[in-house]
């Protein structure tokens, strides 16, 4: 069991680039899931996120009514649309876990738990 982060350098680039698109990778899909969960904590205590500009003349109930139900719909779009880049994003990052399994088959598991490790300090301040 390794204690303390491990720095580990490359000396040609090419062994670097695929470890660093699954580093890239896996940034985005951490980034995607906290949007995720951040729409559907909007949706379930109905707020409106501020992305949202939907402009309603008038300030009786139809119309309060009217952006209430637009605001819900642009959320569950979003969210939609997350889960399919979500999908997207975990299929490629299979792939190259596979990939670089492969390659680096002794010392994959290290270099795993250093993006790992360097990711949740990351996503933790995000």
């Amino acid at each position: 069991m390794m204690y303390g982060n491990s720095n580990i350098k490359f000396i040609i680039a090419k062994q670097a680039k695929e470890i660093y698109k699954y580093k890239n990778i896996k940034r985005k899909l951490y980034r995607t899931n906290a949007a995720i969960w951040f729409n559907k904590t909007c949706r379930h205590k109905q707020l409106t996120p501020t992305y949202i500009n939907i402009h309603i003349n008038g300030k009786n109930q139809q119309c309060q009514r009217t952006l209430r139900i637009a605001t819900q719909y642009c959320i569950s779009q979003e969210i939609r649309y997350l889960h399919i880049k979500k999908l997207k994003l975990n299929k490629q990052l299979y792939k190259l876990y596979l990939d670089c399994a492969d390659k680096w088959s002794n010392t994959w598991p290290i270099i795993l738990q250093s993006i790992d490790q360097k990711l949740t300090l990351e996503m933790e301040s995000h």
